[in-house]
C-alpha cells in the first residue's frame, strides 16, 4: 500500500546501502516529504558541519501521498545542509520523478559519502545500484537524463540530475528534472556535485495499494472540479505562471535594476500575452504541460525565435524567469528571457539566484564599486542584454575572477568585493529576494523575513492578501482548524493581523509539503482552493491514516519548528543581517518609485516590522529572541530531538 513505501540510507563513500521501513509512528509525527527530510536532516547531521563535506546528507523524497489517486502528487523534496546560506537547505520541483520512485518502492532517501568518481544512482523496484557515470559527468541537464535512458535502454526512466554548474560546485546550482522542472533554491545541486553524485535515476512498476480506493477516486473528482473552476488556475492554464508577473508588474511590486525601482517600463515583450504568442509548441490541444496528475498545465513550451540559440526547445518561462532576466537587470526583450530561462535550465543554475547575482553586479558596476577591471571589460550595465547572457555562462563554469566570485553567493560575494558592496544585496539569511519588491506589503515583508530558507516567497506568503477580499472571507480561511478571533484587514498596506496570516500560511505550506501536492491546490494563489478541512479524508480514502485537521495543523507546526531548531543550531539570530529574520535596509530608508499611487512612496516601518515579528514570534511559540520556549518544544513532542528514532 501507499504506506508501504520505504527508505534508504545510502554511503557513497563506501558503497553501503541500508532499506528500513518507515515506522507508522513517524508518519503520524511527521507524515512524509519535506517535514520527514526535515527531523532527518536535524538527526543526521552534525552541528557545524560544513555543507560540501561527505558528512552533509543530502535527503530526497515525496509526500506520503506520492503517486496515490490524489491530484498533483508530483513533488519532490531535496534537503541538506545549504552550502549558500550555512542554514537550511531545501528545495522542491514538480514533473515526475517522486510518483516513478515511488513505483520504485521509495519515499526517502538519505545521501551520505562522497564517490570516489562520478556516479549515478538507479532505483529499480525495491533495488538500488551504484553506476558509474564518468561518461555523463559534463553534460547539460537534459543531455544527462536522455543518456541514462540510453544507456538503460528505457525511455520511462525518470531521472533527478545536476548539469554543469552542480559539477563546478556554483552554490546555487539547481537539481533538475525534465525539461524545466527545478528544485532551485539554497543550492541543493552543489551538495550532489560535491559528492560525486551526477544523478538519481527511478524506474518503477510496483503497485500502490490504496486504502479506499473507490472513496479515494471519487473524492479526487471532487478536487479536481474545485481546482479546474478556480479562475486563478483557469488563467494559469491559459498564460502560465507569466500572469502573476504581469499583474505584479502593473501595481508596482517587482523589483527592478536590483531595487532602485519597483515596476518595468516598456516591457510589453515580456508580458504574459506576448509570451503567450511565442509559446507555440504543442501537446495535445495547445501549447502548456504540467506534472503529473495535474489538471492546471501552467507552463508553456517554446523554441527561441532569434539569436544564437535560435530554435532551441524549452519549457516556461516561469514568472520566475522574467523577474531574472527582465525586470531585476532592467532587460525588457522576450528572446533574452526565453534565452536566460534556456541557459539556467541546461546549466542546472536557480533562476531566481542568478539573476538577483547579476543585477546587483550591474548595480555595483553602476556605483562604481564594480569596475571593468573586476568585469574582464565587460559592459556591465543595466539593460545589457548581452552581458546578461555572458554572466549567467561565466557565473555556471566560473570564467574570470566576477564569474568565479559570485558563484559563491552573495554574502561570499560582497565580503571579497568590498566597500559597501553588501549594503546593495538584497537577501534574506543568504539566499538573494526573487524579483518581488515588498515595500508596500507588510505582510509579504515579513514572509519574506521569517522563511526558513531564507528569502522566500514559498514558505509562507500570503498572497491572497494582495485581493482585497472581505474580512468575513478572510476569517474564514484564517479560522480553520484552529479559531482566531484577532484583527484582520482587507488592505495590503495594513500591518493588522498579517503576523497570523503569515504563521497560517506557513503551516498550510509545510503541510502541502509533507503531503507532496502543489501549492497551487491549495490557498496560495486562490482563496477557495483546498485546505486543512480537505486533507483528512484524502489521506484516510489514500492511506488508511486517520487524522483532524487540527491534527495536521499540529504536525505543520512539529516539522516548522524542528526547520528553525536546525537553523538556530547553525547560528539563525534575530536581527542578524546575513542569517537572520531581518531584511536589507533598503526596504525600510527607501520608499518605492513607481507603481500605483497607494504603493509610491511606501516602505516598510521598522518598528511596525518589529512588532510584526514579536506578534509572529508569540504565534509560534517561541520567545523574543526567535528561540522556542520549553512549553512548545513539550506540546511538540520535540523535546528530546535529536532522537534518531528512524
Amino acid at each position: 500500500m501507499a504506506l508501504d513505501r520505504k527508505i534508504a540510507f545510502i554511503d557513497l563513500t563506501n558503497g553501503e546501502i541500508q532499506i528500513k521501513p518507515i515506522p507508522i509512528s513517524m508518519r503520524k509525527k511527521y507524515l512524509g516529504g519535506r517535514g520527514l527530510d526535515a527531523y532527518l536532516l536535524y538527526n543526521y547531521s552534525k552541528k557545524g558541519v560544513d555543507p560540501l563535506s561527505p558528512d552533509n546528507p543530502l535527503i530526497v523524497s515525496g509526500g506520503i501521498l506520492t503517486a496515490t489517486c490524489a491530484s498533483a502528487t508530483a513533488r519532490t523534496h531535496v534537503m541538506a545542509k545549504s552550502p549558500l546560506t550555512g542554514l537550511l537547505g531545501s528545495t522542491n520541483m514538480g514533473g515526475f520523478f517522486a510518483p516513478e520512485l515511488a513505483w520504485a518502492g521509495f519515499h526517502h532517501l538519505v545521501i551520505k559519502g562522497k564517490a570516489e568518481k562520478p556516479v549515478y544512482l538507479y532505483i529499480h523496484n525495491g533495488n538500488i545500484e551504484i553506476r558509474d557515470a564518468g561518461k555523463l559527468w559534463g553534460k547539460t541537464t537534459t543531455e544527462t537524463q536522455w543518456a541514462i535512458r540510453e544507456e538503460l535502454g528505457d525511455d520511462e526512466i525518470k531521472s533527478l540530475v545536476i548539469g554543469p554548474a552542480g559539477e563546478n560546485l556554483v552554490r546555487f546550482a539547481n537539481v533538475m528534472t525534465g525539461i524545466k522542472n527545478s528544485g532551485g533554491r539554497t543550492g541543493m545541486g552543489c551538495v550532489m556535485g560535491s559528492k560525486n553524485l551526477k544523478a538519481i535515476a527511478a524506474r518503477g512498476t510496483m503497485d500502490i495499494r490504496i486504502a479506499h480506493a473507490q472513496e479515494a477516486f471519487e473524492y479526487n473528482k471532487r478536487f479536481i472540479d474545485q481546482i479546474t473552476s478556480a479562475k486563478v488556475n483557469q488563467t494559469q492554464g491559459a498564460l502560465g505562471t507569466p500572469f502573476i508577473w504581469g499583474a505584479t508588474n502593473c501595481w508596482g511590486g517587482l523589483r527592478t535594476r536590483n531595487f532602485q525601482f519597483n515596476q518595468l517600463e516598456y516591457a510589453d515583450d515580456i508580458e504574459p500575452e506576448r509570451l503567450d504568442e511565442i509559446a507555440t509548441e504543442t501537446v495535445g490541444p495547445h501549447h502548456m504541460t504540467g506534472c503529473f496528475a495535474c489538471q492546471v498545465h501552467c507552463r508553456g513550451q517554446y523554441r527561441i525565435p532569434s539569436g544564437p540559440y535560435a530554435g532551441k526547445y524549452d519549457e516556461g518561462p516561469e514568472y520566475t524567469s522574467q523577474g531574472a532576466f527582465g525586470a531585476e537587470p532592467g532587460c525588457t526583450s522576450a528572446v533574452t528571457v526565453l534565452t536566460g530561462n534556456h541557459l539556467v535550465n541546461q546549466f542546472g543554475m536557480d533562476n531566481l539566484e542568478t539573476g538577483s547575482m547579476i543585477a546587483w553586479a550591474m548595480e555595483l558596476y553602476e556605483a562604481g564599486i564594480l569596475t571593468e577591471k573586476e568585469t574582464d571589460g565587460l559592459d556591465l550595465r543595466f539593460g545589457n542584454d548581452e552581458a546578461l547572457l555572458e554572466m549567467v555562462e561565466r557565473i555556471c563554469y566560473r570564467k574570470g575572477w566576477l564569474g568565479d566570485t559570485l558563484a559563491d553567493g552573495g554574502i561570499p560575494a560582497a565580503e571579497k568585493i568590498g566597500k559597501n558592496a553588501f549594503d546593495y544585496l538584497i537577501q534574506v539569511k543568504g539566499m538573494n529576494n526573487l524579483h518581488s519588491d515588498e515595500r508596500a506589503t507588510p505582510a509579504l515583508a515579513l514572509n519574506v523575513a521569517t522563511s526558513s530558507r531564507g528569502s522566500d516567497h514559498l514558505r509562507s506568503r500570503p498572497a491572497i492578501d494582495l485581493y482585497h477580499l472581505p474580512e468575513d472571507v478572510l476569517r474564514r480561511i484564517y479560522s480553520n482548524p484552529i479559531p482566531y478571533k484577532g484583527p484582520l484587514s482587507s488592505e495590503h498596506t495594513s500591518y493588522e493581523g498579517k503576523p497570523w496570516m503569515v504563521y497560517w500560511q506557513e503551516n498550510c505550506y509545510m503541510a502541502v509539503d509533507c503531503l507532496g501536492i502543489c501549492k497551487y491546490h491549495t490557498t496560495f494563489l486562490g482563496a477557495t482552493l483546498p485546505n486543512f478541512e480537505d486533507w483528512p479524508k484524502v489521506i484516510y480514502y489514500n492511506t488508511g491514516l486517520e487524522f483532524t485537521s487540527e491534527e495536521i495543523w499540529t504536525i505543520a507546526e512539529r516539522c516548522n519548528m524542528i526547520e528553525r531548531m536546525f537553523n538556530l543550531r547553525e547560528g539563525l539570530a534575530r536581527n542578524d543581517l546575513k542569517k537572520g529574520d531581518t531584511l536589507n535596509h533598503r526596504y525600510f530608508d527607501e520608499p518605492c518609485r513607481r507603481g500605483a499611487p497607494d504603493v509610491i512612496g511606501l516602505s516598510i516601518d521598522r518598528g511596525k516590522f518589529n512588532k510584526m515579528l514579536d506578534e509572529f514570534y508569540e504565534y509560534k511559540g517561541l520567545d523574543k529572541n526567535g528561540k522556542p520556549k520549553p512549553a512548545t518544544l513539550k506540546r511538540l513532542g520535540l523535546e528530546n530531538e535529536p532522537s534518531r528514532s528512524l
